[in-house]
């Protein structure tokens, strides 16, 4: 497995995020040994959406007013259909994705995650999965969607679903190792 000392890595959630797509990819990245942040709209907790009912909250570590990319090595972006429906709402939320991509960083997403990189406008060209609901806006976006376990395109990781997470943590965690990618634009 890589070494990620060294390396700090930001989850961006808000309420309705699918628990186990923000606890097993950050479980993932720590033990791999980076610094993992859960970066959200407002400080305290948020509640995680777990099989069709609300489930556990998870303590937020820092507001998007208080970080920048500049803080951080790359982005994971869980899923669930509430978490990232709000985001792509929030001018803060889209811009923070954005910077990575503009940075050329590692961004993974999950799920209904790509939703965000949609509203990013950094999809055009680039090859990924997500969630079979959401495939149409992303092709719309301009991405060339497919129904694979793991995609990776420049730095840029999807996956489609929780069954999916073995494979997207172990690409993910590969991404951030490997660090910036010349492709990865905005």
């Amino acid at each position: 497995m890589e070494n990620l000392e060294r390396k700090t890595v930001a989850i961006l959630a808000t309420n309705g995020f699918e628990e186990s797509e923000l606890r097993e990819p950050k479980k993932a990245l720590e033990e791999a040994g980076a610094e993992v942040h859960i970066v959200s709209l407002e400080s305290g907790e948020i509640k995680s959406w777990n099989e069709g009912n609300w489930g556990e909250t998870y303590k937020v570590d820092k507001t998007l007013k208080e970080v920048s990319q500049e803080n951080y090595n790359a982005l994971m972006l869980p899923g669930g259909v509430i978490n990232p429906d709000l985001l792509r709402n929030n001018e803060d939320a889209v811009h923070f994705v954005k910077s990575f991509f503009e940075h050329h960083k590692p961004v993974g997403a999950i799920c209904h995650g790509p939703w965000l990189l949609a509203e990013a406008d950094v999809l055009k060209g680039r090859n990924i999965t997500s969630y079979s609901s959401i495939k149409t806006d992303l092709i719309n976006a301009g991405a060339n969607w497919v129904d694979e376990e793991v995609v990776v395109d420049k730095g840029l990781v999807t996956s489609r679903n929780p069954g999916d997470l073995p494979a997207f943590n172990a690409k993910l965690v590969e991404e951030v190792y490997e660090g910036k990618h010349k492709g990865q634009m905005a």
